[in-house]
């Protein structure tokens, strides 16, 4: 195994995280790989929200560039970040084992905004997160929030704000998860939250006999009927769309909650299902389909036609 597996990724705290926790797995099968960190344009532009860039995979467009170029052989994404569709020539080559995917809150320690009657402000550069907390708490305000998680921790501690939303999995990751925080239970992950997604070139099977002995098949499904639900929907990933897909191993189904939203959270559609195992390739479509028949068409084109103006 003298080729040396070459991987892309972003060069956040977190980003570089990930690339380093895929580079000890090859290691550690005997395989040779080597780190190589770009910036994206979602690190450098911080002053505009996610949904006004224009363009889905925004975080992974510069990996992409350089994976076709023949600069990276393999890259490594937070799978929330990629698009439904691959560029051509990329596949997906392992999905890991997942982390929480549950939502948090960090606050500095008083509470009292929570009670309905009271106003209050958040932050998150999340569509999804704004819509779902405004929906929950209609009083509050929510500020805009960007950059990596350093830099969103390091904005919250610099700001008179309430607090700020993170995904759990990201803080734990780096040791950032403060001791003031609360778990956000009642909030619907982003589809493939807490999961890393590791691509590579459809014909590198070097790279892609090396991948596979690192994918998680629980995960692997469960992301698979998030996205194709995302995918239905017509959602880029800034649309406030969440989804969580789980395998009961009792029972052998999997329990499966999606949810579209309006941005100031007026308007919500949500939909629960649990269906045996054998049943889950047209899981996520068939719950997208639902929602959309049910009045969730018309929010999804007011939505398209509220980000294209924005």
């Amino acid at each position: 195994m003298s080729k040396v597996i070459r991987i892309g990724t972003r060069d956040s705290e977190l980003a570089l995280w990930q690339a380093h926790t895929v580079q000890k797995k090859l290691n550690d099968l005997g395989y040779k790989a080597e780190i190589v960190a770009v910036k994206s344009q979602g690190d450098i532009i911080l002053d505009k929200p996610l949904y006004e860039l224009g363009i889905t995979g925004i975080f992974t467009k510069t990996l992409d560039i350089a994976m076709l170029a023949g600069q990276v052989d393999i890259a490594v994404h937070s799978m929330k970040d990629v698009p439904t569709a691959l560029p051509q020539g990329i596949v997906q080559a392992a999905v890991l084992e997942r982390a929480k995917t549950v939502d948090i809150l960090v606050h500095k320690g008083n509470l009292d905004f929570l009670n309905p009657e009271n106003a209050g402000t958040i932050a998150s550069g999340s569509l999804r997160r704004k819509a779902q907390w405004l929906s929950k708490y209609p009083k509050h305000h929510v500020e805009d929030l960007r950059g990596n998680v350093n830099t969103r921790m390091q904005k919250l501690k610099d700001n008179d704000w309430n607090g700020a939303i993170f995904a759990a999995a990201g803080l734990e990751r780096i040791n950032l998860k403060p001791t003031e925080f609360i778990d956000l239970d009642w909030m619907t992950p982003a589809p493939a939250q807490g999961a890393m997604l590791v691509v590579a070139m459809e014909e590198d099977y070097f790279a892609l006999d090396a991948l596979a002995q690192l994918n998680d098949v629980e995960t692997e499904i469960c992301v698979a009927i998030e996205r194709q639900f995302l995918r239905t929907l017509e959602g880029g990933c800034t649309a406030p769309i969440g989804a969580l897909a789980k395998y009961n191993e009792k029972d052998d189904t999997i329990s499966f909650k999606g949810c579209l939203h309006s941005l100031d959270g007026k308007q919500k559609f949500e939909i629960e299902k649990v269906v045996p195992i054998e049943e889950w390739k047209k899981l996520g479509f068939f719950c997208a389909k639902e929602i959309l028949e049910n009045g969730g068409e018309a929010l999804m084109k007011e939505l398209r036609s509220q980000l294209k103006k924005s």
